[in-house]
């Protein structure tokens, strides 16, 4: 038995139309499947073709009947009596993987486009977490030595309590100098007078 049916619609075509047939078409053991995709006064139909017992060929015209692919839009299903060639099942499943692998070829070629795209975008982000870690450890280093200046703070304020210290004893020591000061000028205006005399008494002798 040979029969044709044609799947019309706005949405037949790219949908997976072909391989769900072929799929329905093993699940029952059908020998002879053939489909293709065809156009009519502007609208998409998928032609199928089919040979085999009465039983096997009904259950397969019931089943495209009620069901499609998820993204088809079907306005109708009709079927008629066929006299000519049908393909061999297997003809139709090679002829599919051939066509999907056609349609995966080009998404392939983006995805490895992407996967180029993200490797550069990585080593991007891997250079950067690189000099993050750079910068990171410079400051880590000026960290160390802050807190190594820090640990000397006690000894610079010991240093400071003895400048203060010593600073306390300035007027001490002024105190000190003056009443030298004070000490000496006696004896030496007492000198200084004692020179001048000697000096007028050789200018006397001298008759100058």
């Amino acid at each position: 038995m040979k029969l044709k049916a044609k799947i019309a619609g706005p949405k037949v075509h790219d949908v997976g139309y072909r391989v769900f047939l072929l799929k329905n078409a093993m699940n029952l053991a059908l020998p002879g499947l053939s489909t293709y995709n065809w156009e009519e006064n502007g609208q998409q139909e998928v032609i199928v073709l089919v040979g085999g017992d009465e039983a096997r060929i009904t259950a397969f015209l019931q089943v495209i009947k009620k069901n499609k692919p998820e993204l088809a839009e079907v306005s109708n299903v009709t079927f008629e009596d066929y006299d000519g060639d049908v393909g061999r099942i297997s003809e139709v499943a090679m002829f599919c993987t051939f066509v999907q692998m056609d349609k995966a070829i080009p998404l392939l070629l983006d995805i490895r486009d992407d996967i180029k795209a993200v490797r550069k975008t990585t080593d991007e982000t891997l250079g950067e977490i690189k000099a993050v870690r750079k910068t990171t450890d410079e400051t880590l280093g000026e960290i160390k030595a802050v807190r190594k200046n820090t640990n000397m703070i006690p000894q610079i304020s010991d240093d400071i309590k003895a400048v203060r210290k010593n600073a306390d004893t300035i007027p001490q020591v002024l105190e000190e100098i003056k009443g030298m000061r004070e000490d000496i000028q006696p004896g030496y205006a007492l000198q200084f007078g004692q020179v001048q005399a000697d000096v007028r008494a050789m200018k006397e002798r001298l008759g100058t």
